[in-house]
């Protein structure tokens, strides 16, 4: 069967070349991220215990996942948490198969508990977060589109679509780039600085302004001097590292709220904005590709959490941006590309009721001198879509 793939003009400037930009990302230390980090580690932790039990991944969701924020008192060279924080593990698995009971409740604590000792270490499991589980069963309807016997590719759970873009725009990269090395080689060696780091890039014309919401860790700071110099040098790392990726003008402001003369500063105890009021939910954070772009289509959808099997609010937004990016690095002469995948309940999933792909060619190329390219490259990664579901049960893919 012949795939329904369409390939067409974008009616509308390449994002780089748009006036206004604006593009953010909440990093791993953040409520909603959180949220999300926990879902999809419950999520893989749930698919190989099906896999290493019954020899298939089962039905479950766990994207409802909940953050509800704590209280704490942090000051210079340690405070303390005076609230734990809560966070539900809410969704809906199978619990039993072929007789046999499964520990769900079980690996969804033990997955919850190292990602958060592996994210947000300064967090005391137990004293500093309450984690609890409650999953209900599937409707039955869903699992028996889930299991569908003898299917080689899994039918669609739900009419719904995923979109996708490629390449980043610089303001795009500049975004993902910072909070992720502020986040790794950075915080190696500065542990004052806590893993909720938010990023904002805008760009008016050729200017970036990228704004960044440092959480500071109160035990590695003495005094507001030590705080004010933390703050400087993440604003310089930041400026640094975005005219490597860019030309244009950029400016770098950190943690624009704080009053250092009245010492209201961005000042924690365990390097994260949820012990102070912030709550969380899983899909409203960053989309699939670990951005959020106003400038482009975004779905709706939570990613994390959701089974990587059959769940299109997953694989759609996934594979989609595998497309994007596959098609932009393999055909010459696309200026910007957005794809958008839609499925119907109940059908395979590797033939989506339409493959949408929208393109801005480079000056002097046409879309017909690329179309039979985009639609070979379409083709060919939605004959492979089940590949999206191993790299999520391996955790080759982030979810946001």
């Amino acid at each position: 069967m012949s795939r329904n793939i369409q390939v067409s003009e974008l009616d509308r400037s390449a994002v780089e070349d748009q006036g206004v930009e604006i593009v953010e990302r909440k990093g791993v230390g953040h409520p909603d991220s959180i949220s999300d980090g926990i879902a999809e580690s419950v999520s893989r932790a749930l698919s190989q215990l099906y896999l290493d039990r019954v020899g298939k991944v089962l039905h479950y969701n766990t994207d409802e996942t909940q953050l509800v924020a704590g209280r704490a008192a942090p000051a210079f060279g340690g405070g303390e948490v005076i609230e734990p924080m809560y966070i539900l593990i809410v969704g809906r698995a199978t619990k039993e198969y072929d007789g046999e009971q499964l520990p769900v409740n079980a690996t969804a604590l033990a997955a919850a508990r190292e990602y958060l000792a592996e994210t947000v270490p300064e967090l005391e499991y137990g004293t500093d977060v309450i984690v609890d589980v409650k999953l209900g069963e599937g409707s039955g309807d869903l699992q028996e589109v889930f299991g569908e016997e003898g299917a080689t590719v899994p039918m669609a759970n739900d009419t719904s679509f995923g979109v996708g873009h490629a390449p980043l725009t610089e303001t795009e990269e500049i975004v993902a780039t910072a909070e992720g090395e502020l986040n790794t080689t950075y915080a190696d060696e500065h542990p004052e600085l806590g893993p909720d780091v938010k990023i904002m890039g805008k760009r008016e014309g050729d200017h970036i302004n990228i704004t960044v919401a440092a959480a500071m860790i109160d035990a590695y700071i003495e005094d507001i001097e030590a705080y004010a110099a933390a703050v400087e040098d993440v604003e310089a790392y930041v400026t640094e590292l975005a005219e490597e990726i860019t030309d244009r003008e950029v400016s770098v402001d950190v943690n624009t709220a704080d009053d250092l003369d009245e010492g209201s500063i961005y000042l924690t105890v365990t390097g994260t904005s949820a012990e102070q009021g912030d709550d969380g939910s899983v899909g409203r954070g960053n989309r699939a590709n670990g951005l959020i772009t106003p400038n482009r289509p975004m779905s709706m959808e939570a990613t994390s959490g959701k089974n990587p099997v059959n769940h299109i609010g997953k694989i759609y937004n996934l594979l989609s941006t595998e497309i994007a990016e596959s098609v932009v690095a393999e055909v010459d002469g696309i200026r910007d590309l957005q794809v958008r995948l839609l499925s119907q309940i109940g059908k395979p999933i590797d033939q989506p009721h339409v493959a949408d792909a929208q393109v801005v060619t480079e000056d002097g190329v046409d879309v017909a001198d690329v179309d039979g390219e985009i639609r070979a490259i379409v083709d060919r990664e939605l004959a492979d879509v089940t590949e999206i579901t191993r790299k999520v049960i391996e955790g080759d893919i982030s979810t946001f």
